[in-house]
């Protein structure tokens, strides 16, 4: 005989309570706080798609190119990511790096972080040509704007954004390049680029050249160029402290600029320092190791926590300084000296 209707719900309702004081005593929120189904800012999240990964090829030393087929795939400009769904669960985000006018394919690349935090290693040595892959996107947080001339910095990885740029660019556009890398061998589509630049494009391998001369690239910067960047976090702070309002796109965890803070987790108990150059989130995993997250790039939701106290300055993709009740962990900042957490 099947059991009532209210047993049953009081049964399921018992059993989250249980679960929820078990994460309790690891030291997790009591009712934890999803990724978001949508966005609050009013934008929509793009579907989902299952794509045949045709081919997966070495392109540089460390770095393999992916090019996943589809039919009618969505269009992208210049400077747009996907999402890549790997077959572990973990979400990862890389530049488009193919033609904007295939809609038959998307191409991206990554490097093997070999102290990451798993993703690039899975893309590596765990996805195969045949698999099917769930990707997100396109979406675009890095356009090519208007410009009467443009200089662009790439490290490494960081030439897959600008490589699409520099084949949109309109001939006789006024622009320039530096490209670094630690070995040339290790810069991708290194031929492609100079052969785009005919004598603009600087390329500094530091085996060779040693680190790049950031002072004289921005030496006679024109007061209207638009000035992209792309890499390291320890470029990034470089070239924006030489250029306050360039266009940056991350590639990895945490967060350039803004000062030291101090962010207290109210229910826990603890007080911690994020540092310039962290974030909140591996302050906060530090002490709780069990903190939920993905995408470290504020894209997923998934480490979005309450704000008790303080003002959050919002980096992500979800939320807006109106919604200055929560913040995601992984990029977001803080705008006052003092942030606290329902933590």
């Amino acid at each position: 005989m099947p059991k009532p209707l209210t047993v049953v719900a009081f049964a399921g309702a018992a059993l989250l309570v249980r679960r929820a004081l078990r994460r309790r005593v690891q030291g997790s929120p009591l009712w934890p706080m999803p990724a978001l189904d949508e966005p609050v800012s009013g934008r929509p999240r793009s579907r989902a798609l299952r794509l045949l990964l045709a081919s997966h090829e070495t392109v540089a030393e460390g770095v393999v190119q992916l090019r996943l087929e589809g039919r009618g795939l969505p269009g992208w400009e210049p400077g747009a990511h996907l999402d890549l769904v790997l077959p572990s669960g973990l979400v990862r985000q890389y530049s488009l790096c193919g033609d904007p006018a295939d809609t038959s394919s998307y191409t991206v690349a990554t490097r093997l972080v070999e102290d990451g935090r798993g993703g690039s290693r899975e893309v590596h040595e765990r996805l195969r040509e045949g698999m099917e892959i769930e990707v997100r996107g396109p979406r675009n947080r890095f356009p090519l704007v208007d410009a009467p001339s443009y200089v662009f910095v790439a490290g490494g990885i960081g030439i897959t954004p600008i490589l699409p740029m520099l084949r949109s660019l309109p001939d006789g556009a006024e622009w320039r390049l530096l490209y670094c890398g630690r070995t040339r061998a290790s810069m991708p589509y290194l031929e492609e680029v100079v052969r785009l630049g005919a004598g603009r494009v600087t390329v500094v391998a530091e085996d060779e050249d040693g680190r790049p001369g950031l002072d004289a690239l921005f030496a006679d910067l024109p007061e209207e160029a638009a000035v992209y960047c792309c890499g390291p976090g320890g470029l990034l702070a470089a070239v924006a402290q030489r250029v306050p309002d360039v266009r940056f796109e991350r590639f990895a965890a945490g967060v350039v600029g803004g000062g030291a803070y101090e962010v207290e987790l109210r229910r826990s108990g603890k007080v911690l320092t994020v540092g310039a150059d962290s974030s909140v989130l591996a302050a906060v995993r530090a002490e709780l190791p069990d903190t939920a997250y993905s995408c470290e790039q504020g894209f997923c939701g998934t480490c979005r926590q309450r704000v008790l106290e303080g003002e959050a300055e919002h980096r992500d993709e979800w939320l807006t300084t109106e919604r200055g009740d929560s913040m995601l962990i992984c990029v977001s900042r803080s705008r006052s000296d003092r942030l606290v957490l329902d933590m």
